[in-house]
């Protein structure tokens, strides 16, 4: 007793030892704990950076480029509509609408208000939604025709041409004196001092302190005779400019003028061509792709507002049934009513004359603009095939109507064909968010340069992007196979892996272990160390491994040809069952070393219990150390589950597909997950195909949080029991 009493004094420190092992101790602890509390801010810095980097990119600026406007082919299919619509008749010529309608009460037209107050004795304007035409309603844009009225020109023409820097001074500085006459209403001195500076930075005049927007003095008659001026564009503003032309010669000019009423369009195309004309009369702000002709042609057009138009929907003084409209009745008086009593019952049963502006016309196009509100999304399912059939081949057509008729497609289906096909969309340049915030300006300029550019501030995580398949055109890209994809295998992966999983460990811990037989209790020893080895073979291998047996030695089975149910395409074994098994396989060593942990836990003393009221050894092993082993079961499953998810190794080596857009059906379908789906955007060298990876990175984590966070509820639920 003595002789163990001192064995044990020698085993433990005493005195001085015993505190110094202590301070040991402790110093060992702290060094540790900092150790941990800098693994864990590591951790956490690096976390924060992963979720930083993912949500900078799934937002930002873009600049969007469309081969064709989508506000100008609405615009067509509106303008269409007018000009088809049946007894109408169109001309430039806004004198010849007027003459249409001043003895017919059957008809209806509109144009400029200056044409309306020359015919004001026989026609009659009409009141829209309530509100009449007049300067009061068309300044603050209460009226629904009211219109800013423009003429355009360039810097380096009125350079080059003095006549044409004195004419337009000439314009700015008169025209409110003139414009009422003409039967126009004058602009605001606010507005028409912008005009004036503008054409003194054109012709780097300095503005003096005292009247900074007053323009130098003009003498026509200075002017060379040989100098002429050419003038085109929109028929509203052909009585103005003629008015000014007629007083600028009066004053002295001796040059030749050349005014056309050709329509704003026409005008514009005249204006936007190498030496063409000087001015270019416009009822409607010029347009993006006639804003790009003209710096092709190398001119910078320079806007000069001049006056204010109401356009007026006429009809003539014989008409004793219409003295105002809606705007819903305007779209059906139009367009697709034929007579009087289609739009409203109280009116007369007698056809509908329309008399309009022509196709180049700019009243045409703002009447359309303003009247018919639509955007390229609000087209009906007819007006978007229709797009389609006046842009695309016929052989084109006719392949899409064979991959799916047309009858059978939903709206949304056609418009996202419009958009390809026809807008063809596609993204300049992108930014991330903490560009977009910081460098706002530089994007903006740069989005200016683009010819057709649209600025958009985009988010990639869109309800688009999850219901949409794979595209080779980011911004039309969608992950929506790949989640159908991810869900089959870890569906799969699990209803494999769990229950051989947990009957593996079931029979480590409650069969192998008391197993008397030393050749078998050897074996089961090597397959102890064997599956713990496992754990740890990088997933690759497991990958190679599946490729051997799953989709080579088993072909006949994980194809489906072994049921009859295999597809040609997916006849290689590559289909969503060979990559379950793949996946069970890498993460069965996981399941059982956690299950094992788990029953491991449960007390022995409820083994005994069971087994001293006479239950089997399985019956106790089903009714009371499973029950208690569940949790910890599940806990492993969310850990094996979370890393097959995120796998991408071992699906790529058995030939999941990198670029698929047809949603898997079944475990023989070819199929791609998400993990691929980013992996393959990555790889990609366009920055916008950065930006939908991390948007689906995003998606992976809250798939990957809804999966785990399921079977912690689960786990949970039955702790709980338990207790």
């Amino acid at each position: 007793m003595s002789q163990k009493t001192s064995s044990l004094r020698q085993g433990y420190p005493e005195g001085d030892k015993l505190e110094s092992f202590i301070k040991t101790r402790n110093r060992w602890g702290v060094i540790w704990r900092t150790i941990f509390m800098a693994s864990t801010v590591v951790a956490i810095i690096a976390l924060t950076a992963l979720l930083y980097n993912i949500i900078n990119g799934s937002f930002g600026y873009v600049v969007v480029q469309n081969k064709i406007d989508p506000a100008a082919l609405v615009l067509g299919v509106e303008k269409e509509r007018l000009l088809t619509a049946p007894n109408t008749f169109s001309s430039e010529d806004d004198n010849e609408l007027a003459q249409g309608i001043e003895n017919n009460p059957s008809a209806i037209g509109f144009f400029g208000y200056a044409y309306y107050q020359d015919n004001a004795d026989k026609l009659r304007a009409l009141s829209v939604e309530g509100v009449e035409p007049n300067a009061q309603t068309a300044e603050s844009g209460e009226y629904l025709g009211s219109r800013p009225l423009y003429i355009y020109s360039a810097a380096d023409v009125i350079r080059s041409k003095p006549q044409v820097a004195g004419f337009i001074n000439y314009y700015l500085t008169h025209v409110n004196e003139v414009v009422a006459n003409v039967g126009y209403f004058p602009v605001s001195g606010e507005t028409l001092a912008q005009s004036r500076e503008l054409w003194l930075q054109a012709t780097a005049n300095e503005k003096t302190a005292e009247s900074p927007y007053l323009l130098p003095a003009v003498d026509p008659s200075n002017y060379d005779q040989e100098a002429g001026l050419a003038i085109a564009g929109s028929s509203t503003v052909y009585p103005l400019t003629r008015e000014i032309a007629k007083n600028f010669r009066r004053a002295g000019f001796a040059g030749p003028i050349s005014i056309e009423s050709v329509g704003t369009g026409a005008g514009f195309t005249f204006f936007c061509v190498p030496d063409g004309i000087d001015i270019a009369n416009a009822s409607r702000p010029i347009k993006r792709a006639e804003f790009e002709a003209c710096r092709k042609a190398r001119r910078e057009p320079l806007e000069f507002r001049v006056g204010t138009d109401a356009l007026a929907i006429v009809v003539s003084q014989k008409n004793d049934f219409l003295q105002n409209v809606t705007a819903d009745e305007l779209r059906s008086i139009f367009t697709v009513a034929n007579n009087w009593s289609d739009v409203n019952p109280a009116w007369p049963d007698t056809p509908i004359e329309r008399y309009i502006p022509g196709a180049d016309s700019g009243t045409l196009d703002f009447f359309a603009e303003s009247v018919f509100v639509e955007g390229l999304p609000d087209l009906p399912k007819d007006t978007l095939v229709a797009i389609l059939e006046a842009n695309l081949s016929t052989g084109l057509m006719r392949r899409l109507e064979t991959d799916k008729p047309f009858s059978e497609r939903s709206r949304d289906e056609v418009y996202d064909l419009v958009v390809e096909r026809v807008v063809e969309q596609r993204i300049v340049k992108s930014w991330k968010l903490s560009e977009s915030i910081f460098h706002k300006d530089e994007i903006i300029a740069f989005a200016e340069t683009v010819p057709q550019g649209e600025l958009q501030f985009r988010s990639w995580l869109h309800w688009d992007f999850l219901v949409a398949p794979q595209s080779s055109t980011p911004e039309l890209a969608g992950i929506r196979t790949a989640i159908f994809g991810s869900l089959w295998v870890i569906f799969i992966t699990i209803l494999i892996a769990l229950p051989i999983g947990v009957g593996g460990a079931i029979y480590l811990e409650e069969y192998a272990a008391g197993v008397g037989n030393p050749l078998l209790r050897r074996v089961n020893a090597i397959i102890q160390t064997n599956i713990n080895n496992l754990a740890g073979v990088p997933s690759i291998i497991y990958g190679m491994l599946g490729l051997a047996i799953f989709v080579r030695a088993l072909e006949p089975l994980t194809s489906g040809a072994m049921l009859g149910l295999a597809d040609p395409t997916t006849a290689n074994g590559r289909t969503i069952l060979s990559a379950s098994l793949t996946l069970a396989l890498l993460i069965l060593p996981l399941i059982i070393i956690n299950a094992q942990e788990a029953i491991r836990a449960v007390p022995q003393s409820l083994r005994q219990a069971g087994m001293g009221l006479g239950a089997t050894k399985w019956q106790t092993i089903w009714h009371h150390v499973l029950p208690n082993a569940i949790p910890g079961i599940l806990t492993g499953n969310i850990l094996a589950v979370s890393r097959a998810i995120g796998e991408t190794a071992p699906l790529v080596v058995i030939g999941a597909s990198t670029f698929i857009t047809v949603d898997p059906t079944g475990p023989f379908s070819k199929f791609t997950v998400l993990p691929i789906q980013i992996y393959q955007w990555t790889a990609r060298p366009q920055d916008e195909f950065r930006n939908i990876a991390a948007a689906a990175i995003i998606i992976l984590l809250i798939l990957l949080l809804t999966l785990n966070a399921s079977a912690v509820l689960l786990r949970n639920r039955y702790s709980r029991r338990l207790i």
